[in-house]
Parts: C-alpha cells; sequence; structure tokens
C-alpha cells in the first residue's frame, strides 16, 4: 500500500460525466458517502492505534497508511461534490445532512469494537464495489470526462488496495470466533442498509431533479435504463457480497480485477 496523489481537476465536471445519466448519478449519489464515512474511518482508526498493543508493528504501519488514502479520498470527493451542487443540485447539503451525523452519533456513543465493525462492513462493501465496476460495468465507463472517471478508479483501486486492514484491526482486537464472528455479521448487515439507505435517497433526489421537464418518452427511457442499472447491480453486489457472511470470509483472498493495478501504477505518490 502507498498513498498516492492524483491531480484532478473538477472545475469543468459535468453532473452527467458518463453517457448514461443515470450511471453518472448512481455513482454520484455515491460520491456522498466517502465525503462523511472517511473522517469518520480515521477517528475510528486513530483510536485503535491507541489501544492496539505495540507489538503490532506491521498493523499499526498499515493504519497509518489506510488512514492517509481514506484522507485523499475524502479531499477529492468533497471537491468534486461541492462542483456537485452547484450544478443544479443545491440542496443536496440538507439531503446528507442525516447521514454525517449518523457517524458522529456512532463515534460519540457506540462501543469501539462496534465503530471497528462498522468500518469493516464497509470495507468489505468498498472492495466488493471495486469488483464490480472494474468488471461488471466497466463499458459505462468508456467515454467518460477522464478527472471524474479518474476519481473512482483511482479511489475504487485503492479500496482494494486496503481491503484487509479493518478486517485485520477487528480480528486482533476481538477475535475470530463464534461470538466475533456473529458481531461482525450482524454489523456488517447493518452498515449495509444503512449506506444502501443513505445512497438511494441520494440516487432518488439527483435523477428526480434530473427528470423535471422531461417528455414522456424521455422519462420512460429514463425509468427504464435506471432500472436495468440497479438490477444489474444487485446481481453483481449479491455474487460477491454473499461470500462476507462467511466464517470463514478473508479479504486477502479476493482477486485482483483487471485493471486495478495499472490505474494506480500511473498515479504519483509524491505530492
Amino acid at each position: 500500500m502507498k498513498v498516492r496523489y492524483p491531480e484532478l481537476d473538477f472545475s469543468a465536471a459535468k453532473a452527467h460525466w458518463a453517457k448514461s445519466p443515470e450511471f453518472s448519478q448512481m455513482l454520484n449519489a455515491f460520491s456522498t458517502v466517502p465525503a462523511h464515512i472517511e473522517p469518520y474511518l480515521v477517528k475510528v482508526m486513530r483510536k485503535v492505534k491507541k489501544d492496539l498493543d505495540p507489538k503490532h508493528e506491521k498493523l499499526h504501519a498499515d493504519i497509518d497508511i489506510f488512514n492517509k488514502q481514506e484522507v485523499q479520498h475524502c479531499k477529492l470527493h468533497l471537491a468534486f461534490n461541492n462542483k456537485l451542487y452547484t450544478l443544479g443540485y443545491a440542496e443536496m447539503p440538507e439531503e446528507e445532512r442525516p447521514y454525517k451525523e449518523d457517524y458522529e452519533r456512532f463515534f460519540a456513543t457506540k462501543s469501539l469494537r462496534f465503530n471497528v465493525a462498522y468500518c469493516e462492513g464497509f470495507e468489505a462493501l468498498g472492495s466488493s464495489a471495486a469488483q464490480i465496476y472494474f468488471e461488471d460495468f466497466k463499458d459505462y465507463f468508456e467515454g467518460a470526462d477522464k478527472d471524474a472517471m479518474n476519481l473512482w478508479l483511482w479511489h475504487l483501486a485503492e479500496e482494494f488496495e486496503h481491503r484487509e486492514v479493518c478486517a485485520d484491526v477487528y480480528r486482533t482486537l476481538y477475535g475470530n470466533g463464534p461470538l466475533a464472528y456473529l458481531y461482525r455479521v450482524g454489523v456488517f448487515l447493518y452498515a449495509l442498509a444503512h449506506i444502501g439507505a443513505h445512497t438511494k435517497r441520494i440516487s432518488r433526489y439527483l435523477i428526480d431533479k434530473d427528470r423535471e421537464g422531461m417528455s414522456p418518452e424521455q422519462l420512460t427511457h429514463s425509468k427504464k435504463h435506471e432500472a436495468m442499472l440497479n438490477r444489474k447491480y444487485l446481481i453483481a453486489a449479491f455474487k460477491r457480497l454473499i461470500g462476507v457472511l462467511s466464517p470463514f470470509y478473508d479479504p486477502g483472498k479476493k482477486v485482483a480485477s483487471a485493471g486495478m493495478q495499472e490505474v494506480l501504477a500511473a498515479i504519483p505518490d509524491t505530492r
């Protein structure tokens, strides 16, 4: 793992940065997740480092790189989202507010075990999403705006790269026995529902905004295309996420998708 610093310019970004407006808005909705979850991840992992025995030197080092990667993700997604707000979606910050407040509440009121398990659940989702977009949805990036596309390809490839860190933290602190497994799976399902409800709400807001003023024919086409994308994503996600429910789940055994290493190799690791 390493920290990378992609050079991306969103000053001329468009909401429909890919050929499919509905695909663009699907990922635009997802872009609100790192804006709020990644500061939370960093806070949780910093708290973990205070409790983690110094003898776990590699894990301490991995957490440091993980945190720095997540900070970079957050910064660039915030920059993209801030541009998006100016493109006719000014109500988005208010739509995001309950989600942001959830993470503040989790960190302030929930146990460290819950917070670590939630982080691990998100990372399981993140590495699976990376495989989905590099494999099942790779054609949708063809002809897309370079900087918006590279924001996602870089972010997703790094999500896959650091896929083991939170799992290693959870196992180190809480073990891998039956109770640890059941707790992990329970919080994973909670995280899946929580993040899914948020992205569905934001996606609905964005797409409904786009549909204002559409002709009946345009509206019918948009609805059919959105439904097709949702079906495709659910099928692809199910194939990958079912493995997270196994007591033998090990993110380190996941195989990187074609193109991930090429994306990462092209990004500088110095400013």
